[in-house]
C-alpha cells in the first residue's frame, strides 16, 4: 500500500512539474533570463533550473494565467525567476518577469531593458 501511494504521489508531482515547465510563461521567462546581460554577469553561463519550481498556472476557456517562481543557478550563484502574466497559446503578456538574487538582494527586471554598467 505504501509503495502504491508513493508511486501515485510521484506521478502527480511529475505531472504538475512538467505542466509548469512546459508552460509558455516558463519558456518565455527562462529564455529572457538566460540571455539577459545582467543575469549572465551575476550568475554566469549556463543558467540552469535549480530545484523545484512553485506557483500556479490556470487555464480557463483557452486563456492561461501564471504566477510562478523558478529557482535557477549558474557557475557564479543562484537566483529565482518570478513571473506573473497571462495569455493564449504562445502569445502572453507579463506584469512581472524578474530575477531575484538573494545573495545581494538584487532584482533584475527582465521586462525592461537595463543599461549594463561595469
Amino acid at each position: 500500500m505504501i509503495i502504491l501511494f508513493a508511486a501515485f504521489a510521484g506521478t502527480i508531482f511529475y505531472g504538475v512539474t512538467s505542466m509548469l515547465s512546459d508552460s509558455q510563461a516558463y519558456q518565455d521567462a527562462f529564455e529572457k533570463a538566460r540571455t539577459n546581460e545582467l543575469v549572465i554577469e551575476r550568475l554566469g553561463e549556463p543558467l540552469e533550473p535549480n530545484g523545484i519550481m512553485g506557483g500556479n498556472i490556470n487555464y480557463r476557456n483557452g486563456y492561461g494565467e501564471a504566477n510562478i517562481s523558478i529557482p535557477v543557478k549558474g557557475p557564479k550563484g543562484e537566483g529565482t525567476i518570478r513571473v506573473e502574466g497571462g495569455g493564449v497559446d504562445d502569445t502572453w503578456s507579463y506584469q512581472k518577469m524578474e530575477v531575484y538574487l538573494p545573495e545581494t538582494d538584487e532584482i533584475i527586471d527582465l521586462l525592461h531593458d537595463q543599461e549594463f554598467l561595469d
